[in-house]
């Protein structure tokens, strides 16, 4: 909980700080108190620290001191100053309530939290207590990066979790999280080893942890490595008896034993997060679903490292394009697409589960159930985030709308299963149980139809979303304000003929209500007689002149006093009808689970369909036989840019059976397709155990239970790490941690140092790999001696990328064959890459120098037999060569199509071709 700073003493929002506000010197004149406003503002400030507060004044929210210059710098707005405090200048900046959704998202990108502060009453009634009295304010709510619930602060398509981190005994953690603009809510344990995967594989927008624990020198490494917001709470909020009272009293459950069974850190965990939210939405609570239980051994473990090098939710370079998810996803609603990305976040490691969402793709197979279901589905609005909007009272119409739609959709959805169970056949579980919970809830279905009208205002207090004839005493406020309204426009008319000046006009304003204008060259006529006795003067501007009479500003109390009516009442209905909504809040989140779920089940069959995934057969052996298999995003690529087809390939790495050869190690030259077939069977692993069809022709799968990638090279200069040690920290967890149901891909291990020193940890970590650890490996290397330990290792085989030399160029095949390269082709590969011919020629040199022999000795005397400054003859390049032109034998050659040359054309044409080559 928030502790309010010392007296005399004033936040800096900027960096967390207290600073002492500067005491008036000796002997000087004492400065004068701050004004009502200003000592509002410092108490609330106050009771804030470490926030930035949206302070309400009218219609903006300002912001003032420390907040006003970090808000003034991170939004690039203009810092101007407001009085004075202490002798020196206040600064302040502002930002329109109207706009402040897209400041909020722009701070709290930035790492702030903001404290939100309205006006808590009119400011007609703080002028009743005199005219130095302040209007009323207090902080409604507090922003901060796990508690988001605006649409425009949120990623329809993403989770934005909470989590909480708590340990009640020395080895017994537990990590809970929800997501409060869904009210999905889970608790798993969790150990210190397994941490990092964990908050890998949830990524907590937010992160909440007790002041003891984050002492704790592991635990802190941990959080400070995957970079998450971090906010240390008093451990008191992390008592798991009072959490336990908490949770009975939130679910209305006399014991917590009908959701699950949770240990003590479980308790504290889920204890508090449900303060915080408390905390941050100021009493207002969230729609929560029952708290879900996971074993934290169901998931196959993914740690950071890993993720990041297979791309499964975002490019190394941070884009949600060219990842895994973005080629597979075809979900049609928002709730599907996070239902999707959790699941690929957190594949399972139990066949029974795997095999049922199996079940459910294969039930989508049907082509009329998929397609009218996903037709269904796209029509049918985010329900869980428009329940979270009205529980926590931010809702608007539009969510009472989405609410209706929603129900809707599933009301048809549940009518069209239950008709194809009867024709057809009966649904698997995960279907049947998905049906199950499309509850119909036709009263308040009926109820929001008759209610709302045809178009919706997006706030609340803009009014006029109540359906005419739904509520009487609405439809009479509403009949007094528009036939008022009308008589103003039959008194414009009356004004226009009593004055004889066409151009007069009603109009209306905030300040002055309804007043008559006339242009400035017919003001004084106005206040003459007799027309001065009727018309009042009010107001002289530069091109017109304002006046009121007696019947028009009757007119506009009246007018005035029937549209507030009519909005206290669209009001009142509106409380009423969201309080009915959130009243079904239950059968409605199963509602939004269930739909999601149909959304997920039917985008992965018409995924398998459209790009031909195969259903993988998964069990508890120890199997990985992948025929044909393919890089899913790599292939979609090729698809999308109309380029060559994707050349699939078979992995066999099965464990379990006799003659295994579960270790494969990978020769090659760069670009022949090395690390794609490392990916993609590990992508394909990850497909699979998500409960996913494949991309390949064939596919049998052991489910792992740790899935290790070592792909690529980076540093990490923040922590003092270069890319070698990276490397060598990444492989240290693969060989610490990998078992025999682990699967492995490591590319180019020990290239970051000295080739020897490179080869030699290369060698040992292949040794421990087949030896100690027993893993599945795919282990690519250009260290071609590493292939002679097929000879010694029984369990390792040598396959090599299969690539064609024509003329001194290599042409890579991308097929995996049976063997070891001889060669790594890098000469080649340069000289597709661009390099100067002066350069490819020196590298040739070079190389049949080294190969020339024993390659340490004669490196040793390669400078004197190679000197590096000695000049080197290049052969002019002959006409075409320098641009990359083509000869005129080749041009000749190209044009040639053999299939439709006569023998006696053919043997003329090789004449011709060898003129053009004989020719000077």
């Amino acid at each position: 909980m928030a502790q309010p700073a010392p007296k005399n003493q004033e936040n800096d929002a900027s960096n967390g700080q207290v600073k002492e506000l500067a005491p008036a010197s000796r002997g000087s004149k004492a400065p004068s108190a701050p004004t009502p406003m200003m000592a509002q503002f410092l108490e609330i400030k106050q009771a804030h620290p470490g926030y930035l507060l949206f302070y309400r004044m009218g219609d903006f929210y300002e912001l003032f001191f420390q907040d006003a210059a970090a808000a003034s710098a991170a939004l690039d707005i203009a810092l101007t100053k407001r009085g004075k405090h202490l002798g020196e200048d206040i600064p302040m900046c502002g930002v329109p309530v109207h706009a402040a959704e897209s400041y909020l998202e722009k701070l709290i990108a930035k790492g702030f939290r903001v404290a939100v502060c309205e006006q808590m009453e009119d400011p007609a009634e703080a002028k009743k207590r005199g005219s130095k009295a302040v209007v009323r304010r207090d902080v409604v709510r507090l922003v901060t990066p796990g508690t988001l619930t605006e649409e425009t602060l949120l990623n329809a398509r993403a989770h934005n979790f909470l989590a909480a981190l708590a340990r009640t005994a020395k080895s017994d953690l537990a990590i809970a999280w929800l997501d409060i603009s869904t009210g999905e809510f889970f608790v798993s344990g969790t150990q210190s080893s397994q941490l990092t995967s964990d908050l890998a594989r949830i990524q907590p927008g937010e992160l909440l942890i007790s002041d003891a624990l984050s002492e704790d020198a592991e635990i802190r490494a941990v959080i400070t490595e995957t970079d998450l917001v971090m906010t240390e709470l008093p451990a008191v909020q992390f008592d798991s008896r009072s959490s336990a009272h908490r949770l009975e009293g939130i679910f209305g459950v006399g014991t917590l034993e009908s959701f699950s069974h949770f240990t003590r850190s479980d308790l504290s965990a889920m204890g508090a997060l449900v303060d915080y939210v408390e905390l941050t939405q100021k009493g207002q609570f969230p729609s929560l679903r029952p708290p879900i239980k996971q074993n934290r051994d169901a998931n196959l473990a993914i740690d950071p490292a890993t993720r990041a090098n297979l791309e499964l939710t975002q490019t190394l370079g941070g884009s949600f394009k060219g990842s895994l998810l973005q080629s597979i996803d075809l979900t049609v609603t928002g709730a599907g697409a996070r239902l999707l990305a959790a699941r690929m976040k957190s594949p399972l490691s139990e066949p029974e589960a795997i095999n049922a969402r199996l079940d459910s793709i294969d039930y989508m197979s049907d082509t009329d159930l998929r397609t009218e279901i996903r037709e269904l589905l796209k029509r049918c609005p985010d329900l869980g985030r428009s329940l979270s909007r009205l529980s926590l009272g931010r809702g608007g119409p539009r969510d009472l709308a989405a609410i209706r739609d929603g129900l809707k959709a599933a009301h048809n959805l549940k009518k069209w299963l239950n008709a194809a169970t009867d024709q057809w056949m009966p649904p698997p579980d995960e279907i049947a149980q998905a049906t199950d919970g499309l509850s119909e809830q036709d009263k308040l279905i009926r109820q929001l139809t008759s209610a709302l009208a045809n178009e919706l205002p997006l706030l609340v207090r803009d009014g006029g979303f109540i359906a005419k004839g739904f509520d009487a005493d609405l439809d009479e406020a509403r009949l007094l304000r528009d036939e008022s309204r009308q008589v103003i426009a039959g008194l414009q008319e009356t004004y226009r003929t009593d004055t004889g000046i066409q151009s007069l006009k009603v109009r209306h304003n905030n300040v002055l209500g309804y007043f008559v204008e006339v242009p400035a060259s017919h003001g004084k006529r106005m206040m003459d007689e007799p027309l001065n006795e009727k018309f009042i003067h009010r107001q002289t501007m530069a091109g017109a002149v304002r006046f009121t009479t007696t019947e028009l500003a009757d007119l506009d109390s009246r007018i005035t006093r029937a549209a507030a009516s009519a909005l206290e009442r669209e009001l009142s209905l509106f409380r009423q009808l969201t309080d009915e909504a959130v009243s079904e809040a239950l059968p409605i989140s199963r509602a939004a689970a269930a739909l999601a779920t149909l959304d997920v089940a039917s985008a992965l069959c018409e995924l398998a369909i459209q790009k031909k995934y195969t259903r993988p057969l998964v069990d508890g052996s120890l199997a990985f036989a992948i025929e044909g298999g393919r890089h899913p995003v790599v292939e979609a690529a090729l698809q999308s840019g109309g380029g060559t087809p994707f050349v699939p390939n078979n992995c066999d790495l099965t464990a379990d059976k006799d003659d295994a050869r579960s270790l494969w190690l990978v020769t090659g030259p760069n670009m022949a397709g090395k690390s794609t077939f490392l990916r993609q069977n590990a992508l394909i692993l990850v497909l699979a155990q998500m409960g996913s069809f494949v991309p390949a022709a064939k596919a049998h799968i052991g489910v792992a239970d740790r899935l290790f990638s070592r792909v690529g090279a980076a540093d990490d200069l923040a922590r003092g790490r270069s890319t070698f040690m990276v490397e060598m920290v990444e492989t240290g967890a693969i060989l610490n941690q990998a078992s025999s149901r682990s699967l492995v891909i490591l590319d180019e291990i020990g290239r970051g140092t000295a080739t020897f020193d490179g080869l030699s940890i290369a060698w040992g970590a292949l040794e421990h790999l087949h030896d100690v650890n027993r893993s599945r490996v795919l282990f690519a290397t250009h260290y071609h001696e590493l292939t002679a330990l097929a000879d010694k290792l029984d369990h390792l085989a040598n396959v090599t990328i299969k690539v064609k030399e024509w003329k001194g160029d290599v042409v890579f095949l991308h097929e995996i064959v049976k063997g070891a390269a001889d060669r790594s082709y890098g000469i080649q590969v340069a000289r597709l890459a661009g390099l100067p011919a002066a350069v490819i020629e020196r590298a040739n040199q070079v190389l049949s120098a080294l190969e020339k022999g024993d390659a340490g000795r004669r490196a040793a005397t390669l400078v004197d037999d190679l000197p590096l400054f000695s000049a080197l003859e290049v052969a002019e390049p002959s006409t075409g060569a320098a641009d990359g032109a083509p000869s005129a034998a080749e041009q000749a050659l190209r044009e040639l199509n053999p299939d439709d040359l006569a023998p006696r054309e053919a043997l003329d044409a090789l004449y011709h071709l060898k003129d053009l080559l004989t020719d000077p």
